[in-house]
């Protein structure tokens, strides 16, 4: 299309009113029309109007036929602009022409043919390209526009003719976009006069065409106007607004029409709904945008505005698939805008069903809206009760969008954030509860997709969605079990416990009551099972163990509590189906110890949940107990008789039998009879007789326990023999002949120490809860037993470190999780996996076995007490004990249950005589070792149940690492349970923690205030200080779990900190949130005196950082952290702690940064540091620290450096830059404020002369630019207009920074000559940023008519001590290599100048460090 001519402005005064136009109503268009030409025909008359159209070109057609236009357009409008100023008779002709343009007009089809566009005669093709003549003259003649606007009243009351044109449309279109408007403000008064007399629908278009009218000029007056006729006539409101958002007015008159629009807001039409809505927001400013949207949530009543029933999501659906109509085009506006109305969503129904109508029908604003969504749900606004609601009362209209509700929910699946996931599991929770069986059927098969996805959170997450759902709805989810099944092909990759999430979900589904309709799902689950336990591989033989234990505990499981009468129990036949399969997975992993001792632990889970029917319960406990005592129990009087590599010999035994009576654990001849000739391995080979494997004995005995337990409701007198009777082992104390011990001899020793070891942990899990002085202590005993074994296998591990233990814990698909030594022996070995393959029932071989890089990196970095103090005191001949951590996944796991042992005060014990007559009393406690056994125990348990950092993403179709290894029975509760646990333990820690306190502060008085260990007591000091620790840990553990920001969670919390309260003074029952965190934090405060390790206190203060961001007033908290964390910094710790280790340096680390985050003044800390500690280094001796700061040696001294940069630079990027609105007082704050900043960026920068190592010299590149950065854009502006008023403190801050800058340079340079990739990498941007400093300052100068102090000058390269960096071919000419830099001289008369020499040689200087470079190459 050709672009549209313009028509010139009317500079006639005359206004229009009602009487004219009544009167030119009057008037019939007959009358005015002349006599109609033939049609077709071209129009013939001698006046100065038609031949000068027909001379330029324009042939004008009689009739509804189009003008002929013979020539181009723009040469059309050439010739007839020549022809009118070249006329004998002009200007005079203009005004001819303008009458004879009135008279052709007067006929109807002749006007039309004028307003629209004409024919080309030479070129067909752009036949209609051309515009109307009326448009096209550029003559500025006002007789035009007022002939237009004469004609305007003929048409403004008539109806569209039959080809749907309106006549006042088309003339008031002819003012659009005009090139230059003579009298804009005569033009805006006639056409607001016209738009006050016209009908509504005119009035309508009219005000929408005014952007495209008006010039800026006009914009003020018409907005004034149109906000006038908003009050007159509210029929417009949608047109006025839509035209004032488009115009450029003052904010002031903006924020008036805000008010007035708000106070109609109760009033207003819903189609004028959105256009209110988008001028609101369009009217927001960065001040007052939070109450103008808070004013809109309280006067908009949504509800007030709800559409028809008829009118469904449907119907929105089909409108988002593109209309070309205007209206169409409004919608999606209107979307837009409502999308930014409900960024401010308070938590209402309707709101969240509106977002979700906008996503599903608005493509673009998906990501939007998944935005709002993520934060919504983080900030905890998106509680379920709120989702629930929402999908409750308007599930009728979201049905019809369940695709795009079901894509959201897939979108969020994907996030690593647990709050999102648990808020896209609801999504699917709802859909499925709410929606017809259609889009149930859709639910099923997209959480069957994540499932099979690999993904392991997705997996979880997807698999308790089932699980909810087979609860929630189990009707609904029988005919969706057949999608369910395929889960079946997938489960290769999946963990145990998804394992049995699957079987559990799929055997509620078949063998629920009307399981007769799904018996071919059952028929599907008996084939896999079977199929998968008479595989001989390992890992499918877990899959078919794990399944069809889980199946016999749906269908043996207890209906009791649940049913109608005569259910109460299963049926014979069920019954004989549930034996049938056990015995059917017993039979099928009898051969192999490993699958036995896994079906075993299986079955005793299935037990412990309580799902058993009675019947069965029976029949397993009988077969369990006779098995069991026919297995692993002996007579103790009877010594077993054989051929063992060691004598044997009962020990740990706690009452003295007689020769006759008594029982005794038969272990060291069952591993004998295992262990075979072939270097030291557990033969596991298939035979036809049954194998009694001394691997199973935990598992058996956890089996048996627990089905005793559940049958006698706790008691378990019929098996307390196990707890103190003998075991036939050995002598296990190695003394001299450990070394002399042959390579199969030690890995003997070693297995049966460990299964030892296990069968006590097994044997503390099930008497932990017995509530007799005898048995607690016989538990009490019983844990002594196990410190003492882990003491005695430490000396074997240390001489076999390739030692691969026999395992403990058997729902391990690979046996990927081979210990590593931390002895001196076992560090030089290969990395990698190397060695003999473990067989696949569980035998353990004695084969040289390392860790993956991967294994090494979790081994090394989980910090335990134990383990700090087994590395730091060594053995005998200088050899380094292990740590048994790095053997956890070989031990059994305890119970949460065990830590009520933690509760224990002083334990009587009675010691009775034959005739049970007390014959002596012994009084028990727990002692330190133990305490710190059960201690470290707890706190791995929280770290791995209570961690507040996401899981890493796992790569798809890879297992699961070895984090979670040592955990099962752990996992199978949830978070809030083992919170719930630990809180109820907070009381007995607390009198721990006091104690372990009130020891080291009488050691500090024993040693006459000197907070160090004693020799004498090094072992008892580190097992003490370690037990510190590990209170510590638990109580930050707890405090710091995500799950305490949920308000569903605090019924938690407030026990938590009035147990920690009420240590300090006794509180009333119901005390508020902030008291209680007030009180706890005072009380935890307090235990700082006298903390005995570095790593102490700064777990003391994390746990006070929990506690401050529960705090509602954390200013007086945040100012007492800052305290305690310099006391730390400024302490003398005790000798041991291990500078050099990466631990420590990390421990450090964080340390200063809680510091320095926390204190009032950032820069007058880091002063104090750069300023005062570093010196005091520089002067002490090599291996002395600072007198003021203790923990800041030179080898510590990189940390304090990085930290300190880090922190100066986040601190100043923080700062606000300056603007020449704010106050003087302002201006000077932060002008001192960065002289501060500067100054301790100069007093660091200058460490580097004396501290060049290259972690030194990185910290300065790296954060030495971004400080220049900050500079640039922070500080600059601030310079820009305080040079004038404070010219000496603006030179002082500049001459630091010269200084600084300077120093910079050197270092590019310096990581040039030496070549250090590391370091150079960073020069092109440190150098980039110093060139744009010099630019900014000339910038500054020129702005304060200052250019005149702006000179350059030259600048050599130096080192960093000063020295002239000379390059090859310096000593011929040092000037071409080493002066070419340009840097800028400013004195301080010039003002200026000290600013631009830093700059200016910091930001040159590269180029002839770059030559040098060239000319050393």
């Amino acid at each position: 299309m050709v672009s549209k001519r313009r028509l010139s402005k009317s500079e006639d005064k005359k206004t229009l009113t009602e009487e004219d136009i009544s009167e030119a109503r009057k008037q019939p268009l007959s009358k005015k029309a002349r006599q109609s030409h033939a049609p077709n025909e071209v129009e013939e008359n001698d006046s100065v109007f038609v031949r000068l159209l027909k001379t330029s070109g324009l042939i004008l057609k009689t009739g509804p036929n189009q003008n002929q236009l013979a020539v181009d357009q723009i040469v059309f409008q050439k010739k007839l602009i020549q022809t009118l100023r070249k006329h004998p008779s002009y200007p005079k002709v203009i005004e001819e022409f303008v009458n004879g343009l009135e008279s052709y007009i007067e006929d109807c089809d002749g006007f039309k043919n004028c307003l629209l566009s004409c024919e080309r005669l030479q070129d067909e093709e752009a036949r209609y390209g051309e515009e109307a003549y009326a448009r096209l003259p550029k003559i500025q003649s006002p007789a035009i526009i007022k002939v237009l606007f004469e004609k305007i009243p003929e048409f403004l009351f008539e109806k569209q003719n039959s080809d749907g044109i309106s006549m006042s449309r088309l003339i008031f279109s002819q003012l659009k976009w005009l090139e230059r408007i003579v009298d804009g403000k005569d033009l805006t008064t006639k056409i607001m006069q016209l738009i006050s007399i016209a009908p509504v629908y005119l009035q309508h278009d009219f005000i929408t065409s005014l952007p495209e009218i008006l010039g800026d000029a006009q914009h003020a007056d018409v907005g004034k106007e149109l906000s006038d006729l908003l009050i007159e006539n509210t029929e417009l409101t949608s047109p006025i607004l839509d035209v004032l958002s488009s115009l450029q007015l003052d904010s002031n008159f903006l924020s008036k029409i805000r008010q007035l629009v708000m106070g109609k807001l109760s009033s207003v039409r819903l189609h004028d709904l959105p256009m209110i809505i988008k001028f609101i927001l369009h009217s927001l400013t960065a001040s007052n945008a939070l109450e103008v949207l808070s004013e809109l949530r309280e006067n908009l009543d949504i509800q007030h505005f709800i559409l028809p029933s008829r009118f469904h999501a449907s119907q929105i659906k089909s409108r988002s698939k593109g209309r070309a109509s205007s209206s169409g085009n409004q919608e999606s506006n209107d979307k837009d805008c409502i999308t930014l109305l409900f960024d401010v969503i308070n938590s209402a129904t309707f709101d969240v069903a509106m977002l979700l109508l906008i996503y599903s029908t608005n493509t673009q604003t998906k990501k939007y809206i998944e935005k709002v969504l993520r934060n919504k749900v983080r900030s905890g606004c998106m509680e379920e009760q709120l989702l629930e609601s929402t999908f409750y009362i308007h599930h009728l209209v979201l049905k019809d969008i369940c695709p795009s509700i079901l894509s959201l929910a897939q979108s969020l699946f994907h996030s690593q954030d647990q709050n999102i996931l648990s808020f896209s599991s609801l999504l699917y929770k709802y859909a499925f509860k709410f929606f017809d069986p259609y889009c149930q059927q859709e639910v099923v098969g997209t959480l069957v997709t994540h499932v099979c996805s690999g993904n392991e959170a997705e997996v979880d997450a997807a698999l308790d969605v089932f699980l909810d759902l087979i609860v929630l709805s189990p009707s609904a989810m029988r005919p969706n079990a057949v999608f369910v099944k395929g889960i079946l092909d997938y489960m290769e990759n999946m963990s145990p416990q998804q394992i049995r999430k699957v079987f559990y979900i799929l055997s509620t589904l078949a063998f629920s009551k009307q399981h007769e309709t799904n018996s071919h799902i059952q028929d599907d689950m008996h084939l896999v099972i079977r199929k998968q336990l008479s595989s001989t591989i390992f890992k499918y033989k877990l899959i078919g163990i794990i399944g069809a234990v889980t199946m016999a505990g749906i269908m043996a499981g207890d209906r009791s509590s649940n049913s109608t009468q005569g259910r109460a129990d299963l049926s014979d036949e069920q019954c004989t189906q549930v034996t049938a399969l056990l015995q059917l997975v017993h039979s099928c992993s009898e051969q192999s110890p490993r699958a036995s001792a896994l079906y075993y632990d299986e079955f005793a889970n299935l037990i412990q949940e309580g799902k058993l029917a009675p019947k069965t319960l029976e029949w397993a406990g009988q077969t369990i107990f006779n098995d069991f005592q026919d297995a692993f129990v002996v007579d103790f009087c009877v010594v077993p008789k054989g051929d063992f590599l060691f004598p044997v010999k009962a020990l740990y035994g706690l009452e003295d039998y007689s020769t006759h009576d008594g029982i005794a654990i038969n272990l060291l001849p069952l591993l004998s009879q295992e262990f075979a000739d072939d270097g030291g391995q557990m033969t596991s080979q298939e035979s036809q007789q049954k194998l009694v494997s001394p691997l199973c004995l935990a598992p058996y005995f956890r089996l048996l326990r627990l089905c005793v337990a559940r049958q006698h409701n706790g008691n378990l007198e019929e098996i307390d023999g196990l707890l103190d009777c003998p075991i036939f082992l050995t002598d296990l104390e190695p003394g001299e002949q450990l070394e002399s011990m042959s390579a199969k001899e030690r890995s003997f020793m070693c297995s049966l120490i460990f299964l030892t070891l296990n069968w006590f942990r097994e044997v503390v899990n099930a008497f932990c809860r017995q509530t007799s002085p005898e048995m607690k202590g016989k538990v009490l005993t019983r844990l002594k037993d196990i410190v003492e074994l882990q003491e005695i296998l430490k000396k074997y591990l240390s001489v076999t470190p390739d030692f691969v233990p026999p395992l403990a814990n058997f729902d391990l698909e690979t046996l990927d999780v081979i210990p590593h030594s931390s002895s001196a022996t076992s560090k030089n070995r290969k990395k990698g996996k190397i060695g003999r393959k473990q067989k696949a029932d569980g035998s353990k071989a004695s084969s040289p076995d390392t860790l993956s890089k991967e294994d090494n990196t979790e081994c090394d970095t989980v910090p335990s007490g134990r383990s700090q103090l087994d590395k730091e005191f060594p053995g005998k001949e200088g050899k380094t004990t292990v740590s048994l951590w790095n053997y956890h996944a070989f031990f059994r796991e305890l119970d949460i249950d065990v830590f009520s042992i933690l509760h224990c005060g002083l334990v009587t014990k009675f010691i009775l005589d034959t005739e049970m007559h007390t014959e002596a009393t012994e009084v028990m406690q727990l002692g330190p070792p133990e305490l710190l056994f059960l201690l470290e125990d707890l706190s791995q348990k929280l770290e791995n149940m209570l961690t507040t950092s996401f899981p890493k993403r796992i790569p798809f179709l890879k297992n699961k690492g070895s984090r979670n290894i040592g955990f099962s029975h752990l996992h199978q509760k949830s978070a809030q349970e083992i919170v719930h646990c630990v809180v109820q333990l907070l009381a007995p820690m607390c009198n721990h923690l006091e104690n372990i306190h009130n020891y080291f502060q009488s050691l500090v008085a024993e040693n006459h205030g000197v907070v160090d260990r004693p020799e004498v007591k090094d072992q008892e000091y580190h097992i003490m200080s370690s037990c510190y620790q590990r209170v510590l840990q638990i109580f930050h553990g707890l405090f710091a779990w995500s799950g305490f920001f949920h308000l569903g969670n605090h019924n938690f919390l407030y026990p938590a900190l009035e147990v920690l309260a009420s240590r300090m003074k006794q509180i009333e029952h119901e005390q508020p949130l902030e008291e209680l965190v007030s009180q706890s934090f005072n009380y935890l405060q307090n235990f700082h005196y006298n903390i005995p390790s570095f790593q102490c206190g700064l777990y003391l203060l994390r746990i006070l950082m929990a506690l401050l961001e529960k705090s509602i007033a954390p200013t007086q908290k945040k100012e007492k952290i800052a305290s305690l964390a310099k006391q730390f910094l400024c302490r003398v710790w005790p000798h041991g702690e291990k500078e050099k280790s990466t631990i420590f340096n990390d421990q450090l680390h964080d340390l200063l940064c809680i510091y320095l985050e926390h204190t009032d003044s950032v820069l007058t800390a880091i002063e104090e540091i750069a300023g005062v500690g570093v010196p005091e280094l520089i002067n002490s001796p090599k291996d002395a620290s600072s007198s003021t700061f203790p923990t800041l040696t030179r080898n510590t001294f990189v940390i304090f450096f990085r930290v300190m940069m880090a922190e100066l630079e986040r601190t100043v990027k923080g700062l606000q830059a300056g603007t020449a609105a704010d106050s003087q007082q302002v201006h000077e704050e932060k002008l001192l404020y960065w002289n501060m900043a500067v100054r301790d960026f100069s007093i660091l920068i200058n460490l580097m002369k004396v501290f060049d190592s290259h972690p030194v010299l990185h910290v300065c590149l790296k954060y030495g630019r971004l400080f220049v950065e900050a500079f640039l854009k922070q500080c600059m502006p601030l310079l820009d207009f305080s040079f004038r008023k404070h010219r000496e403190d603006v030179l002082s801050l500049l001459e630091t920074f010269q200084l600084s800058t300077r120093l910079l340079h050197h270092l590019c340079g310096h990581s040039k000559i030496h070549q250090d990739t590391r370091l150079t990498k960073h020069v092109p941007l440190l150098k980039k940023t110093l060139e744009l400093l010099v630019c900014r300052v000339k910038a500054m100068l020129v702005l304060n008519n200052c250019r005149e102090a702006f000179w350059l000058g030259n600048l050599k390269n130096r080192d960093l001590q000063g020295e002239e960096i000379m390059s090859q071919n310096s000593q011929e000419s040092t000037a071409e290599g080493s002066e070419d830099g340009r840097t800028s001289q400013v004195s301080n008369s010039k003002a200026t100048e000290d600013d631009e020499e830093n700059e200016e040689s910091d930001g040159k200087k590269e180029q002839d460090s770059e030559e040098n470079d060239d000319n050393s190459d």
